[in-house]
């Protein structure tokens, strides 16, 4: 939301310097869409420079961290059990919440066994995941590369006369000009 109201304010303040002809706000608004310009499209061209080994891994950071419930969530909207595997070191304590509602959805309500069992969720968020990263990226570029337009624009108009000024020629009048 904050991001939103932001873009709304410079987006003010550029119509504002193209009414009034104000160079001034226009070369700020400039700068600063130039400047937007460069951080969307780095993040853009990270978004679809990101291989299927970082997003794995940016995706088990985000499983590692988030709560049981929101585990449990994504379980049972993509039909699978635990992150990569159900195998857990002795002692230790399991990282997803149960599986058992999720496999005899899997199974088609029959006898969960060692055969039959949800996949890990990693396989199933695979596509889900390049996806969402080669969108955002596209998204991104096409919304930087009309920055760069906006900025174009706003120097062409940055540079053009008001067209409301009156030159004076009281002092030095003109030729063949009618008072």
């Amino acid at each position: 939301m904050a991001c939103g109201i932001f873009l709304i304010l410079i987006s003010l303040l550029g119509m504002a310097g193209a009414i009034k002809h104000h160079q001034v706000m226009l070369f700020f608004y400039m700068v600063i869409l130039f400047l937007l310009f460069l951080v969307q499209f780095s993040i853009a061209c990270a978004c679809l420079g990101v291989n299927s080994d970082q997003q794995e891994m940016l995706a088990q950071q985000g499983w590692n961290k988030v709560d049981l419930d929101v585990k449990e969530q994504v379980q049972e909207r993509f039909q699978c059990c635990s992150f990569k595997s159900r195998a857990t070191q002795p002692n230790a304590t399991v990282d997803y919440p149960s599986c058992d509602i999720v496999d005899k959805i899997c199974c088609n309500n029959m006898a969960v066994t060692e055969e039959c069992q949800c996949t890990p969720c990693m396989e199933r968020l695979k596509e889900s995941i390049d996806y969402a990263f080669k969108l955002c990226g596209g998204i991104g570029l096409v919304f930087s590369f009309t920055e760069v337009v906006a900025v174009w624009l706003a120097r062409r108009y940055r540079n053009q006369p008001d067209p409301s000024y009156k030159e004076p020629h009281a002092v030095f009048p003109r030729h063949n000009y009618l008072y």
